[in-house]
């Protein structure tokens, strides 16, 4: 397994931190022309190499230019068994955050938006999807990732460290196994 830690000024847009888009990049490069990358929380985020990759997009809030405006788990299913090669899965680190985003779009936070099934759904999801040898990379406060139980195992971890009292951000880059 890899592990790094660099230095970068923290941004609300995960994908505009140099060393995060560089290592998504990276990723990229492993795959192959028409492979399918799949962002649940995309937001703005617009790293993808779309000229040789197929990206389908997703965000709860309309307001964003995606393919989907859909719930994470809702844009998940939308996918079949082992078709997708890289997931770019960069939800809300915490309740804190699900609860806003929910309220702002005057959506109800509920115990199934706020509680850890919260994201267990997502993964379980996810395992589904991606297929042997494809890649997960996983954004938040911690390692976790989707799981060695969920048939991956981690080839990387980068912490990109924003200083003072930010926290980091993890990136865990996970390849299914089986």
């Amino acid at each position: 397994m890899i592990m790094n830690r660099v230095w970068a000024m923290p941004n609300s847009r995960t994908f505009k931190i140099k060393p995060i888009k560089d290592v998504i990049k990276k990723y990229e490069d492993k795959l192959k022309d028409g492979d399918l990358v799949i962002d649940p929380f995309s937001n703005e985020n617009t790293v993808t190499d779309k000229d040789r990759l197929v990206l389908k997009t997703n965000d709860i809030d309309p307001q964003y230019d995606t393919d989907y405006s859909l719930d994470a788990l809702d844009f998940l299913k939308v996918f079949d068994e082992g078709m997708v090669d890289l997931v770019l899965y960069d939800p809300p680190y915490s309740p804190r955050q699900v609860s806003e985003v929910y309220k702002k779009l005057g959506m109800s936070v509920n115990m199934q938006t706020t509680q850890s099934s919260y994201w267990g759904n997502q993964k379980k999801e996810i395992s589904r999807i991606v297929k042997i040898g494809g890649y997960v990379m996983t954004f938040g406060w911690n390692s976790g990732g989707i799981g060695k139980t969920k048939g991956f195992e981690i080839v990387e971890i980068l912490m990109v460290a924003h200083g003072g009292w930010h926290n980091d951000t993890i990136v865990t880059i996970e390849k299914k196994v089986k």
